[in-house]
């Protein structure tokens, strides 16, 4: 080690205070980057795991193909494994024709299926022929036939059709029934019989809502002829960009009619077709790492330059005694070695460690937050660690080159006169009279130091303006990623819904006083038409009718207006939610009130939008209409009033699409609307409840509620919702606690380091007499100029990193900017409390020092 370098060493020893605060400053910023990568990286690996779980390990299936297609797709270059599957069809049970699950749903795999597939033996084994079959747990849980292993069965199979739909209907497919039974019939077109060999548990693929349980059975891949037809999945050697446009070719090449991708998966492996999601997510991943970046340059780079001020006359003596430009340099950069080799593996240890206790903490409720089987698990890889080292390394470059290249020019002469960092002209240090007039002179003094010294002036504004920007820009970040996560949910706020026909809500009015109910609302609804004139059109369909080439009838265009009457309890707590008062709704017949904000996804672009739904005001009149769509013929409902226009849903509604608008209406005002039209329009009657205790609350009501009605319990839903806005929350506003705690150390230090440079200067005042009040006013002042300042650059910088936020989410989510205006008055409020408290904390650190000492003293 060279002369340079141990005198470096033995003044960050002499320093200590300021070295441990830069060696925490780039531990937090190394742990906070590996966090994010690990987390990352962990999130999803959970992802991958589930959907595996769910639906198997596959990225391409090939539809309905023979076996020439099959060899055709395994003699392909990037095809790793191929594995068959069929789904055969359904076979009824008729003693369970009256259950929801009236079926059994019998699929079939090859031998490598079941490897890929998640098929969970419970009993006996998996077949191995193809008149071999394993039947479902919860199967022989729920019937009360009583298959068992070794039994021969022999099975109905066909498909499933309704009159309205000419394709077969699958798992996905509920039971399709009305209030007179089944709407839908079994086509049976084969007879087998099977041996039960096992007995699986319930697979994840099989939704809830499913009419069939799920029985498997085998196929022979060697037997197959030129008339098979089965789905061969397979699993990609390498998983890239190119996987869509390649899997289409040699499906096209070898007359395959069907391809389907497992879009969930390859998702979480970087690909996608959607090129907007993939976007958002690298703009938002890209800006909030460059916050970290960013933030943690700030903080090492102005540790790195007032230990150049520090050393100034230190280095001025090297060079006087034969120390080149690039030793005193390089003298720097060692300096930013020794304090990346200490920082950086306990930085990359304490991430690790702490986004390990983080899991820790939520795998508790990941569950029920995400809809998951799986926990989340620490998963560290080299690229993780890789870039969170390379990250930590270019920050510590960044951070010490601009102070490495000014120790380089400090002279000899400059550095033991000490002129480097103040150089005064009577122009540069000139303040405006009205300061002193309006302020004093304790402010103008104030003014004058923040002037004539510069270099540390500009340190200390750097800090400040970068806490402003990096604590707005998260929470921005918070806001968006909420407010994004809000418009791609169904925003359930309701725990049980009891629906039924033809607007009776005499039969849903006595379901009200049941238990643990605590709150409720019976609606009534009926979907109308409207022809709206071109003038109220928002943007959003000017742009779909000039996308579709669509025309307008005599400038007019045909809404689809949703009506919904409330009763007057729900109605009043809905028009109190919407500012306004419903006393004047009953009062005035045929007045409503029209939901003007909406949210909704554009199928075509993959986008979430915020739209208005109509341009309108209160006292404006729509003619409302029913429309036959068979006829294509319309006729006259009545004409209702706006009384007010809202962007607040009633409980239960969800928002309607571009072209449509929800009207809301008093029960009466409802009743009196369908009244004076004919008897061809039917209303639909819902009841919406919330209670303490849902599950009870449903059990309570299958016993009393008759045949006529249906009840829908959401609470799971519902709190999987919640929960996974708990969950975002917990990381988001963490971080959010992470970047202000740096901020404030950041400002703490770079304040309180530069008071403690200005020892000599403050006793030279005390020495010429200021008195201790004048010399707090001072401080007072210019920590005002500080905080203006500070301001001044950082709010405009933070409105444009805001706008580049909210413009990297147009990709998917497509709303209205808008300022965070309560984040604004927290962050003026924050930062001249926090300049204030590290001014008032660093002058009490050295004001009852003697004026001699501090006259005589050189550094800190």
């Amino acid at each position: 080690m060279n002369i340079i370098n141990k005198l470096t060493l033995r003044h960050m020893k002499e320093n200590k205070r300021r070295t441990l605060v830069t060696i925490i400053g780039v531990i937090i910023s190394v742990a906070m980057v590996t966090a994010v990568a690990t987390l990352g990286v962990s999130f999803l690996d959970l992802m991958k795991r589930q959907i595996m779980v769910n639906d198997g390990e596959w990225h391409v299936q090939y539809k309905d193909v023979n076996s020439s297609q099959i060899n055709a797709i395994s003699e392909d270059q990037n095809t790793e494994k191929v594995f068959l599957s069929k789904d055969l069809g359904y076979a009824a049970l008729p003693e369970m024709e009256d259950e929801e699950k009236p079926y059994l749903f019998i699929k079939e795999y090859s031998s490598q299926g079941f490897e890929q597939f998640p098929v969970k033996l419970a009993e006996g084994r998996l077949p191995e022929a193809e008149n071999e079959i394993v039947i479902s747990d919860h199967f022989i849980d729920d019937s009360d036939v009583s298959y068992k292993i070794g039994d021969q069965i022999k099975f109905e199979i066909g498909e499933r059709y309704t009159k309205s739909a000419p394709e077969p209907l699958g798992q996905n497919d509920p039971l399709q029934r009305d209030e007179n039974g089944l709407t839908e019939e079994l086509q049976v077109s084969s007879t087998e019989t099977y041996k039960v060999v096992g007995i699986i548990e319930r697979p994840e693929w099989e939704p809830l809502w499913s009419p069939g349980y799920t029985l498997i059975s085998y196929i022979d891949s060697d037997s197959l002829g030129d008339n098979a037809s089965v789905d061969a999945v397979v699993t990609v050697k390498d998983i890239k960009g190119t996987i869509f446009k390649d899997a289409e070719k040699l499906a096209e090449e070898n007359d395959i009619a069907q391809v389907r991708f497992n879009n969930e998966l390859l998702r979480l492996y970087g690909v996608t077709d959607n090129d907007n999601l993939r976007v958002t997510l690298f703009s938002l991943a890209g800006i909030i790492m460059s916050v970290i970046i960013i933030g943690s340059i700030s903080l090492i780079y102005n540790a790195f330059a007032i230990s150049v001020s520090e050393r100034a006359r230190h280095l001025g003596m090297l060079s006087s005694v034969g120390a080149t430009k690039k030793q005193k340099r390089n003298s720097v950069f060692f300096e930013g070695s020794v304090i990346g080799l200490i920082s950086i593996p306990i930085g990359i240890i304490a991430g690790i460690l702490g986004i390990g206790a983080t899991f820790l903490f939520i795998n508790s409720f990941i569950a029920e937050a995400l809809g998951t089987t799986e926990k989340l698990e620490v998963v560290v890889t080299p690229s993780s660690i890789l870039i969170a080292c390379t990250i930590s390394i270019v920050t510590i470059f960044i951070s010490t080159f601009i102070p490495a290249r000014k120790a380089s020019k400090i002279s000899a002469i400059d550095a033991i006169r000490q002129t480097q960092d103040i150089k005064l002209s009577r122009r540069k240090v000139k303040t405006s009279k009205m300061v002193r007039k309006i302020f004093g002179l304790e402010a103008e003094i104030g003014l004058k130091n923040v002037k004539r010294n510069r270099k540390r002036y500009y340190a200390t504004l750097f800090s400040l303006v970068i806490s402003i920007i990096l604590f707005l820009s998260v929470s921005f970040f918070t806001d968006s990623l909420g407010r994004s996560i809000e418009m791609s949910q169904d925003r359930l706020d309701y725990d049980i819904m009891v629906s039924g026909n033809k607007g009776d809500i005499s039969e849903l009015k006595s379901l009200t006083t049941l238990d643990n109910i605590t709150s409720h609302s019976i609606q009534k609804q009926v979907q109308l038409t409207s022809m709206v004139e071109k003038d109220k059109f928002p943007e959003e369909l000017n742009d779909l009718i000039k996308r579709e080439n669509i025309e307008l009838e005599d400038g007019k265009y045909q809404y689809y207006v949703n009506v919904y009457g409330m009763d007057s309890s729900s109605f009043k707590a809905f028009a109190q939610k919407a500012g306004t008062e419903a006393e004047k709704f009953e009062k005035e017949n045929l007045t409503a009130i029209i939901v003007e904000d909406i949210s909704y996804q554009d199928y075509e672009s993959s986008k979430f939008i915020e739209s208005k739904s109509i341009i309108a005001e209160p006292g404006e009149k729509l003619q409302l209409l029913n429309t036959n769509y068979e006829t294509n013929e319309t006729s006259p409902v009545g004409e209702i009033t706006i009384g007010a226009l809202t962007d607040q849903l009633p409980i239960g509604v969800h928002s309607t699409g571009i072209g449509g608008m929800d009207v809301i209406v008093p029960m009466d005002t409802f009743n009196n609307l369908l009244d004076v039209s004919n008897d061809s329009i039917e209303a639909d009657s819902f009841l919406y409840m919330n209670s303490t205790d849902p599950m009870k609350t449903q059990e309570a009501l299958e016993e009393v509620t008759p045949s006529s009605l249906y009840i829908y319990n959401v609470y799971q839903n519902r709190q999987r919702e919640e929960q996974l806005v708990m969950f975002m929350s917990v990381f988001t506003y963490g971080f959010i606690a992470l970047i202000s705690l740096i901020s404030i150390a950041n400002i703490f230090n770079t304040i309180s380091t530069s008071i403690s440079l200005r020892k000599k200067e403050f006793a030279m005042l005390k020495s010429v007499g200021m008195t201790p009040k004048g010399f707090n006013k001072m401080i007072n002042y210019e920590s005002v100029f500080y905080g203006v300042n500070a301001l001044l650059f950082g709010l405009p910088i933070s409105f444009i990193i805001m706008y580049l936020i909210h413009r990297s989410t147009r990709e998917t989510f497509e709303y209205g900017f808008t300022l965070p205006w309560m984040d604004l008055l927290f962050v003026i409020i924050a930062i001249f409390v926090i300049v204030s408290s590290a001014m008032l904390y660093s002058i009490s650190k050295i004001k009852k020092e003697n004026i001699i000492e501090g006259l005589k003293q050189d550094n800190i």
